[in-house]
């Protein structure tokens, strides 16, 4: 288990001995990140609410500093900075594409089912 966040896991990886253990804890997991990631979407409402104008959506100098900080923060979790770069490229991605669907829809615009539809 990792030092930075207690795992949901109920027995630690290392500590597997059976397959339905590794699969428990992966499910945990993903049922941990999904939370977190619903959060994370939350915040993204948040910003289609409080940003100004649509061009303010995406962010790329934002983009590379969220990419950037998740690649140093997994090589000192022990993940592949690697890794983590490109789930967090198609992370962010998402996100914008969600908060531009929202701004619209909170602003007037394109319909924002067209938005998250792609991908």
């Amino acid at each position: 288990m990792s030092n930075f966040v207690k795992s949901p896991a109920s027995v630690a990886a290392e500590a597997c001995t059976s397959m339905t253990e590794v699969r428990a804890g992966v499910d945990a997991i993903d049922t941990a990140l999904v939370a977190l990631l619903a959060e994370r979407m939350r915040f993204m409402d948040a910003a289609a609410r409080i940003k100004p104008h649509r061009s303010a959506v995406r962010d790329e100098a934002r983009k590379a500093q969220v990419i950037t900080q998740a690649a140093t923060q997994a090589a000192a979790a022990g993940l592949p900075a690697g890794l983590a770069e490109v789930l967090w490229e198609h992370l962010v991605e998402a996100s914008i594409a969600y908060e531009l669907a929202r701004f619209e829809a909170l602003h007037g615009g394109n319909s924002s089912s067209q938005v998250l539809q792609q991908g």
